[in-house]
């Protein structure tokens, strides 16, 4: 309906999703909501016709949208795997027409050739998914694809804080080298283009240079020789890319060196980062000076709308806060989203990279292009910038796990089983850590246990010697363990029943057992922190005494207190006898 109330003409044809499978073939377009394609032949696989349109139809369920696979990476991955179970059927003595042919011998050898880590249970999990999809596969199949796959996880352990470091001021080093050139390259162009500098000198050149690249992406060329101007090649020192496009954009290691700080900040895999959008600064808190970013993460292997995508908060509070690497990275692919922007089809993403060379156009096509821009990295790139550093492997896949292991302390876009089980159980650092913690809890136990055992010795009659307390008997008042040897003791009588020197006679168990009715009755007047911390012990202790004597006997006890057991408790209770 138009604004003027006139119905809209329907197209003459109805609209038509694109195929995935034509009927008939055997080639699956897989498109995913980024603009990436690929396609998929399985008339290559080395097995019957009819065993490759079967795996090329469930292919394409899975491809099609709502099936599942909702990024190309996924489905490249799925390919791999699928070709590889097709080359191994193709190895067989009876190699199986169809999916409704497999049998539970074909899966067990299909098993047994897989090696016992991750990356064998990836495939046997990977693959029977996809077959269990097929009504036609046999249940005996079904029932030998239940089984349990025996597999050793991977060693991949979290970097030592050394380790850490090291790899935080490489990282900065070569982000800060680029976002100190596209700065002074960016204060430059602004001068040029408010006129600030005189027409025709070298330094005009330079910014009437910066002002094309900044429009088009590339330095000026002749039209038709696709060459570098000569005297803007002069101006600028020379035509290698530190001297052309390197001045307003980052290069591929650059960029990947800013995921690395990303990623030691939030603890993210390199496909959240790669595709992150275009942060945005809360409103009024940058014109406050403090501006707090709101990042969209999504997290493509959660299932559902809701737990897919979530949100968080950065805060640029200055040097060192989580939100200046994002502020930082802002300013420094500025540039580049602006030139993309102007054609119309940009993503909205914020690592973007200028490619260095037609190789590199060649060489590395999974992440998203426009132009001469890239978009994101992975872990190829990680290698590459490692490499570069003198660093071992990408560290991308074990930043993340030390972030979320060591630093945040929290699941990074898992579930809290599977950050507890995954992450945090089998990581060395954490074993280590928790020695002490286990030992001090421990040695508290114990330390608790014994205060709260009764630890006087029970007699039948007072010694000599010993001497009368407000509860108990003493055996040895001048070495007791509550003071310094040799100046008698100066504990609480409380403490008697904790005390290997105290003597207790059935002509003190009235006492106690009125003692610890006392107590029971405090318990219900007093708050629960005062109680836990003034009387719980003491209670404890006595619980343990009645326990030892019986019930008998302390009823027996209770039956007999007299009118000075009483008062010796309430002044007891009451503090009298405290120095």
């Amino acid at each position: 309906m138009s604004r003027r109330g006139r119905t809209a003409a329907l197209p003459e044809q109805p609209h038509r999703r694109p195929a995935v499978l034509e009927e008939g073939g055997l080639a699956v377009e897989h498109r995913d909501p980024q603009g990436r394609r690929r396609s998929y032949d399985f008339a290559v696989l080395p097995i019957p016709p009819a065993f490759q349109r079967s795996l090329a139809v469930l292919y394409a369920a899975r491809c099609s949208p709502g099936g599942g696979w909702d990024s190309v990476k996924t489905s490249e991955g799925y390919w791999y795997l699928v070709r590889a179970f097709a080359e191994f059927l193709a190895g067989l003595e009876d190699v199986p027409q169809d999916v409704d042919r497999l049998t539970a011998a074909h899966w067990a050898a299909w098993r047994m050739s897989l090696p016992p880590r991750t990356s064998g249970y990836n495939k046997y999990a990977t693959i029977a998914g996809l077959l269990q999809s097929d009504a036609r596969l046999p249940q005996p199949v079904r029932e030998a694809m239940a089984q349990r796959f025996a597999w050793e996880s991977g060693r991949e352990q979290a970097y030592r804080p050394e380790e850490f470091q090291d790899i935080r001021a490489a990282a900065r080093r070569t982000f800060r080298a680029a976002l100190l050139r596209i700065r002074e390259n960016t204060g430059r162009l602004q001068s040029w283009r408010a006129g600030e500098i005189p027409v025709g000198s070298r330094e005009w050149l330079v910014g009437e240079a910066l002002d094309v690249l900044a429009r088009t992406g590339d330095v000026p060329l002749y039209e038709f020789r696709r060459a570098m101007r000569r005297t803007h090649r002069e101006a600028l020192g020379g035509s290698a890319a530190t001297c052309t496009w390197m001045r307003l954009f980052l290069s591929r290691k650059e960029a990947t060196a800013l995921a690395v700080l990303i990623v030691m900040e939030l603890g993210l895999n390199a496909t959240t980062v790669s595709e992150l959008p275009v942060p945005e600064a809360l409103p009024g808190t940058g014109e406050a000076g403090v501006p707090v970013y709101r990042l969209r993460l999504e997290k493509r292997r959660r299932a559902g709308h809701r737990g897919r995508f979530e949100s968080r908060n950065l805060t640029d509070s200055g040097a060192g806060s989580s939100g200046r690497v994002i502020t930082e990275a802002l300013e420094a692919t500025a540039a580049a989203r602006a030139v993309v922007a102007l054609t119309g089809e940009a993503p909205n993403r914020l690592l973007v990279w200028h490619q260095t060379t037609g190789h590199e156009r060649q060489a590395y096509l999974k992440p998203v292009r426009v132009g001469p821009f890239g978009f994101g990295v992975d872990e190829r790139a990680g290698r590459d910038w490692a490499r570069s550093v003198g660093l071992p492997g990408s560290p991308l896949r074990r930043l993340r796990r030390t972030v979320n292991v060591l630093h945040r302390r929290e699941p990074g876009q898992n579930t809290q089983d599977t950050h507890d089980q995954v992450y945090v159980l089998p990581e060395p650092q954490i074993r280590e850590a928790a020695v002490p913690v286990i030992t001090a809890g421990a040695l508290d136990a114990v330390a608790s246990a014994r205060r709260t055992v009764f630890a006087a010795r029970l007699a039948d009659q007072p010694q000599e010697g010993d001497r009368p307390t407000a509860t108990t008997h003493c055996a040895d008042f001048e070495h007791g363990p509550f003071g310094p040897p040799g100046r008698g003791c100066t504990a609480s009588f409380l403490l008697c029943t904790a005390c290997p020197n105290a003597r207790v006679t059935p002509a003190h168990h009235p006492r106690l057992a009125y003692l610890h009715q006392a107590l029971t009755a405090l318990r219900g007047v007093l708050g629960a922190a005062v109680w836990e911390a003034d009387w719980a012990d003491s209670h404890a202790r006595l619980d343990d005494l009645r326990a030892r004597l019986g019930e008998t006997v302390w009823a027996t006890a209770l039956g007999a207190v007299t009118g000075e057991d009483r008062a010796m408790i309430t002044h007891l209770l009451q503090g009298d006898f405290d120095l």
